[in-house]
């Protein structure tokens, strides 16, 4: 407390000062700064006390406001911002007109407020005027702030603005970074939310980038349509650096040739005890298939039930260039087995890179091939892809639909069984990647679950204090429990048997004295439509693929299989999605930029050519799932 005392004194003092050269008149010229410690207000190397107490000794109230700035600048560099805020109040009246201060006070007082945690008055702050004429570094300064607090505002399209805003105060050497992280956020933006940017009116440059952005994803499954129009655009835009220099995935995916396969093989369990899982994944092909009948294109389908490795090895006999399936995970560890090569040598064999054990790559000619599952042993081809509705991928996608919502600090609450962990566990990861830090994890069986919802909120805690009270105040006493207010979100991982008890036990549980946060859970917790929804679900947010969140799925779906559940519907929808896809994923995998709109959500390639899924939302009100 006396360090502070002792930090705040020399700064009264130094407040006062500035009132009086308020009072007196100010210089027609400028004086010049000799003080190396004045001679820019760059850096601020200097204890925030050592300018404060040359700005008492100043002569002139340019030298005295150019001083104070840079004590301002010292207190933030040691994370001081109430200090630098009274500086900086101080000089709200007085600071003179000269662009360098008023660009240098307005930056300070952004950084004041970004410290503080406030980054939507930080921007609002940091506001410099065009006709400023100021210094490189200060220019520098102001956009990478900028770039920064959206970022941290989550809106990667101003960031990106910002990104080629800044770019054009630099040499074409400098701004290469710029523009790679430019292509990096605009890639990743869906279609139609880059043409409503572009709609708007921007800047050239800017514009050019959105323009650039539109084409690659609009035109990337067409390869001769994509040159054409990227030609228009390079004609369009010819000082444009992407112009001179395309991005290097999309010059991927103008080199990559699309599938256009004519004998396309599909490996399901047609019979056995398998048959049932199947059947909905066969119907969602065939319905694709008639959707855009092509007479060119013949569709035969093999059972696995006596075998994967057989029904593969009769589709590639009947000349098949394109194979969908097989579906169950031991199904495709034996197709994945046939494609291996050769065991190496031994010499061989110990000079292999050993950094990935689980993966084996092949480079043995064979058509190319979506395998309906994961697999424990992934096996990387160019011509090999993953498509699964995979829970652990919904959970990855729920912790970045949170962190786009704002959250902070989320609370899970989740089934303790297999998927339950690994779904927990793959939240985690997605969400220990965008904040560094890991989310409270808590698991519940069926018969614990009430104990550990108020174990989770805290409520055990402040019931059990409530009670020593009693015992030593007499029971007269009366007290409400008090609950956790340091949690910002739940999201609950359970099946859809446990959460109309589930959501019951957290709602008596928040008390009269904390506002309830939202609840985020996943599709497994959906409850079929053909059951009544209890009220107290309402307010529940909840991912699933965006054909179950229209209106109303396919009508002819539900006339022709009135006993199908969600589950059977979403295994319809991977169905029709892959035969969608396969003209489309050899350009999906070279530019990862460009996403596929499907019922099973917006789906993307990665790298090794596992298919990601970005589901939809939906909010429960009323018993009814109503997309947002």
């Amino acid at each position: 407390m006396l360090k502070s005392q002792n930090i705040i004194k020399p700064t009264i003092a130094v407040l006062l000062l500035v009132s009086l050269w308020g009072c007196g008149s100010s210089p027609s010229q400028p004086t010049a700064i000799t003080e190396s410690v004045t001679s820019s207000l760059a850096t601020a190397d200097a204890a925030p006390t050592a300018y404060m107490a040359q700005a008492a000794k100043a002569t002139t109230p340019l030298q005295q406001q150019r001083l104070l700035l840079l004590a301002a600048k010292a207190y933030l560099n040691n994370n001081q911002p109430e200090s630098a805020a009274e500086i900086l109040a101080s000089l709200q009246k007085n600071l003179l007109a000269e662009p360098e201060l008023q660009a240098e006070y307005r930056y300070l007082g952004a950084r004041v407020l970004e410290q503080q945690g406030r980054f939507g008055d930080a921007l609002a702050k940091l506001q410099f005027s065009s006709d400023w004429q100021l210094p490189q570094w200060q220019w520098n300064n102001y956009h990478q702030m900028r770039v920064r607090l959206y970022e941290k505002t989550k809106q990667p399209m101003l960031q990106a603005r910002e990104l080629s805003d800044w770019s054009q105060y630099l040499s074409a050497k400098d701004a290469q970074n710029l523009y790679q992280q430019i292509w990096t956020l605009l890639k990743s933006q869906p279609e139609n939310a880059l043409e409503a940017q572009a709609s708007k009116g921007h800047d050239v440059m800017y514009l050019g980038w959105l323009q650039l952005a539109y084409l690659a994803k609009h035109y990337a499954v067409d390869p001769a349509s994509l040159v054409s129009h990227l030609d228009s655009w390079q004609k369009a835009n010819p000082s444009h650096p992407a112009a001179l220099q395309l991005p290097a995935d999309l010059q991927r995916a103008l080199s990559t040739k699309p599938y256009h396969p004519q004998r396309i093989a599909v490996l399901l369990p047609l019979s056995g005890e398998r048959a049932d899982i199947a059947e909905p994944l066969r119907q969602g092909i065939v319905a694709a298939y008639l959707a855009e009948p092509d007479e060119n294109i013949s569709l035969n389908f093999y059972d696995t039930a006596a075998g994967a490795d057989s029904a593969y090895q009769q589709a590639l006999q009947n000349g098949a260039d394109f194979i969908i399936g097989p579906l169950l995970p031991n199904e495709v560890d034996q197709v994945l087995k046939l494609q291996q090569p050769p065991v190496a040598e031994p010499q061989a064999a110990a000079m292999a890179p050993t950094s990935q054990p689980n993966i084996v790559v092949t480079s043995q000619p064979k058509p190319p091939e979506l395998f309906l599952n994961h697999t424990s042993r992934l096996v990387v081809d160019k011509d090999n892809y993953y498509f699964a509705l995979s829970p652990t991928q919904e959970s990855a996608d729920a912790a970045q639909r949170m962190y786009q919502d704002g959250i902070e600090r989320p609370l899970l609450l989740v089934s303790d069984d297999n998927i339950g962990r690994r779904m927990a566990e793959s939240f985690n990861v997605s969400w220990q990647s965008l904040t560094n830090e890991a989310a409270e994890v808590h698991y519940f069986s069926a018969d614990k679950m009430r104990d550990t919802v108020q174990d989770a909120l805290g409520v055990s805690d402040s019931q059990t204090r409530i009670n020593q009270i009693k015992n030593l105040l007499g029971n007269q006493i009366k007290a409400d429990f008090r609950s956790r207010r340091d949690i910002d979100a739940i999201y609950m991982i359970c099946s859809n048997q446990s959460l109309p008890l589930l959501k019951p036990y957290i709602d008596v549980n928040f008390s009269v004295f904390a506002e309830p946060v939202p609840i985020y859970t996943s599709s497994r917790a959906r409850q079929d439509d053909s059951h009544q929804t209890v009220q107290e679900l309402n307010n529940i947010t909840m991912s699933d693929i965006p054909w179950l969140l229209q209106n109303s799925a396919d009508s002819n779906v539900a006339a022709l299989w009135p006993s199908w559940g969600n589950t059977q519907k979403r295994l319809y929808a991977m169905g029709y999605d892959s035969l969608q896809l396969v003209n489309k994923l050899a350009q999906m995998r070279a530019f990862p930029g460009y996403q596929f709109n499907g019922r099973t959500g917006q789906l993307s390639v990665d790298s090794d050519g596992v298919l990601n899924r970005q589901l939809k939302w939906g909010r429960y009100w009323h018993g009814v799932l109503r997309p947002q």
